[in-house]
This record gives structure tokens, sequence and C-alpha cells, in this order.
């Protein structure tokens, strides 16, 4: 059986230590653009920027910044890597919905497999973005650890991407509805003070807004109540809570799942450069396995309008 490796790209959000420790080797590398104008590869270490920094520029909303898709020679480079020693390739990438990676790897892909056709490279779309995407890489990896072939994992990625979830408060949709990140904001659009869109995936690869929830005491009452209905074996998952900019309610989320699912491990995680400038400052969300995501989100908006009557009536 063939070696294979594991590589997603930079809106996965896997920091090196994480990386070090679920054997994820590389990662292809996007593009972000600063508002001066100049371009730097995204940057999953923080290594030039801090996160604080970075989300902080954005505060005002006068400063976007823009991403784009690696350059298909990077791909190829990070690819070929890997092929010369022998390795297969499982790429798992950023949502279609949202980029043009998957096509750019499938391109390289085209071309690599006539220069080594005894090899193998998998290319899936996720689906899936930011810390997501970092948990499904994460299932992945340990999968390929119990000792499951290429062919095995990627078909255990393919049924699961639907099962990520993620729920949580946004301080606003600004960033995300500016770049088309989310997918009914029409509704929502707008900054309401104090008011909390609380979102999950669709089955199309992009958050949807499922309700407003007034005050964060509320919105992470709400998170719970919804992790309830959808999580499914809390105690033997690594689950994640990501944020940007936001680490003190991070870690009251944090401590809130702890104590309501007693998780094998959660991990808080600041959002990458490369999701961070669609996201912008305010996000603070919970990531984990659970129930399989409905077409047009029927059920989980039936379990968040439930969730928000019962708020409504405690009052």
């Amino acid at each position: 059986m063939a070696d294979f490796v594991i590589i997603p790209d930079t809106s996965s959000d896997l920091t090196k230590d994480l990386r070090e420790r679920f054997d994820i080797p590389d990662y292809i590398k996007g593009i972000v653009y600063f508002p001066d104008g100049h371009a730097e590869p995204a940057d999953l270490d923080w290594e030039r920027y801090s996160p604080k920094a970075f989300y902080e520029s954005m505060s005002n909303k006068n400063t976007l910044y823009k991403t784009a898709c690696a350059p298909t020679g990077d791909i190829l480079e990070v690819y070929e890597k890997y092929l010369k020693e022998g390795k297969d390739i499982l790429a798992i990438v950023l949502s279609t919905a949202l980029s043009g990676t998957y096509q750019a790897c499938e391109l390289v892909k085209k071309e690599l497999l006539k220069k080594y056709p005894e090899r193998k490279i998998i290319i899936i779309d996720s689906l899936r973005y930011s810390t997501s995407l970092s948990l499904l890489v994460i299932m992945a990896s340990q999968k390929k650890a119990e000792g499951a072939t290429i062919e095995e994992t990627a078909e255990f990625v393919e049924n699961n991407k639907h099962c990520i979830h993620q729920m949580g408060s946004m301080d606003d949709l600004f960033f995300l509805c500016k770049t088309g990140r989310i997918s009914n904001f029409n509704a929502f659009f707008g900054t309401l003070i104090g008011v909390n869109p609380m979102a999950d995936f669709n089955r199309k690869g992009l958050s949807e807004v499922l309700a407003k929830v007034k005050g964060k005491r509320a919105a992470f009452d709400a998170v719970i109540r919804y992790m309830k209905k959808t999580v499914i074996e809390p105690e033997k998952q690594i689950m994640f809570v990501a944020h940007s900019n936001r680490p003190e309610a991070a870690q009251k989320l944090r401590d809130m799942i702890q104590k309501e699912f007693n998780p094998k491990e959660i991990i808080i995680n600041d959002v990458g450069m490369s999701c961070g400038v669609s996201i912008g400052p305010g996000l603070c969300a919970a990531f984990y396995h659970g129930t399989e995501i409905s077409e047009n989100n029927e059920k989980e908006k039936a379990i968040m309008n439930e969730i928000i009557t019962q708020q409504r009536n405690k009052k």
C-alpha cells in the first residue's frame, strides 16, 4: 500500500503545531492583497502579523483585504515534491462556493499525472472553510493513522463533510456580506448593535444565518442548545472554538462546551488570515461533528426556531 500525504490550503487555519501534531506536512498558500495594493502569501502561522493587529486593522470597515487562490505553479511545486518521494496526495481544499482553488488543483493534478502516472492524486471539495476545514482535515488524518488507504480516507471525508457544523455568534455580517460568504445575507445585512447572527453551513458550502439572537449570553445559550440537538458522541471528539479577535468570548464558550459535553479535547484557535479577510473581527463559534446538514437547512432552521421560542418563553 502506497503512503500518502494530506495537503489542505491556507483556508484551513491549521497552525504549525497542529500540522505537526496531525501529520500534515505541507499546505497550499493562497494570496492576500493588502489595502495598499501589495500581495503576500497567506500566513497560517502568523509569523509576520499578529491576529490582534490584523483584525484591529479591519475594525473601522474602511480597511479591506482581498484574497486569491494560489498560482498553479505554486500548487504544482508542492504536489510534485511529494510525488517525487513516491507518495500519493489527498488534497482537501476550500469550498468551491467561495474559491477557484479546487479547479486550480484539478488542473495541476491533470498535468502531474502525465508525468507520474503511477501515483494517485485525489482532490476533495470540502464545501467548508476556515476552522470547519481544520476539523475535517484532522478527522482525515485520524482516519489515515488508523490504517485507512487514500481511497478509504477520501470516501470518509466525502461522507462526513456535511456533518461538520459551526455555531456561534458574529458581531455583524459586514465582511461576510461584502465577500459573498453567506447565502441569505439580504435578510440580515447591516450592523444591529447587540444582535448576533447565528449561522451554520448549508449543503452548497456557504454559511447560512438561521436566526438572530439579542445579547452574547443568549447567543452562547443558543449554541449549547443547538449543539445538544446536532452533536454526535461529543465525548469522543476533538472540537474547536474559533474566534477573530475575541479571545475572552472564545474562552467562555469553550468552558461552557466543556461543562456540558466533556469532549475529548477543545482547541481554541484564531481564524486564519486567508478566511479572516472575509469574516472580519467579531466571530466566536464552535466547530464539531454532528448530524448531516439537511437540504435547505430545513432541520437546522426548525431546531433554531425552537430554541428561540424557548428563550423567549423563558423570559
